[in-house]
């Protein structure tokens, strides 16, 4: 086994300073709050949204469905999960009725009235509409429901696109870290 550090970047948002406008969404899309019975979706949003991205180096669970599963069953089970900053983003018929899932994202809060976005995935054949920015903006509505006064977040620093995007809605960064992580070393076969 080798090890590899990703960098990686903690971002905080405050909530009191800065002015979250309502999320928008191209048609044939909508926001689906949380409920108990929704996890499996969520959880397969997430495996959909990540498992062929950096993160799932980084989080191998990210990277295979029943880690997305026991990782969303983890989050939902906290006392602090909220469900307020909690959604499913999906494509929908006229009727309104759920064609697929393309998004997920999920919030806790945390002492001193901070809340913690515990991901946020886009599907990558949804990407590029402007779903990411609506589905933060729609969990920042809901920590600024729960009384949170500010939000934090992780995210890979080589991930550009969600570093740009979370900077453009007011994130600033507050610390850099490193998460070490083995990697398996190939096996070279000897003739």
């Amino acid at each position: 086994m080798g090890v590899t550090y990703f960098k990686r970047f903690r971002m905080e948002i405050d909530l009191n300073r800065v002015t979250i406008p309502s999320p928008t969404l191209p048609e044939g899309y909508a926001f689906v709050p949380w409920d108990a019975t929704l996890l499996e979706r969520h959880a397969a949003a997430k495996y959909s949204s990540f498992r062929s991205e950096i993160d799932a180096q980084v989080f191998p669970c990210l990277g295979d469905a029943v880690g997305c599963l026991r990782l969303m069953n983890e989050i939902a089970r906290r006392e602090t999960f909220l469900p307020a900053a909690t959604w499913l983003l999906a494509r929908v018929a006229p009727d309104g009725t759920c064609l697929e899932d393309c998004g997920t994202i999920q919030g806790i809060s945390q002492p001193l009235a901070l809340g913690a976005v515990q991901n946020i995935g886009i599907v990558p054949s949804h990407r590029g509409l402007g779903l990411g920015r609506s589905l933060m903006l729609q969990s920042l509505c809901g920590f600024r429901g729960a009384k949170m006064a500010r939000v934090t977040l992780e995210v890979t620093a080589k991930n550009t696109p969600a570093v740009q995007l979370y900077r453009s809605l007011g994130f600033r960064l507050v610390r850099t870290t490193y998460k070490a992580v083995d990697i398996p070393t190939p096996v070279h076969s000897v003739p």
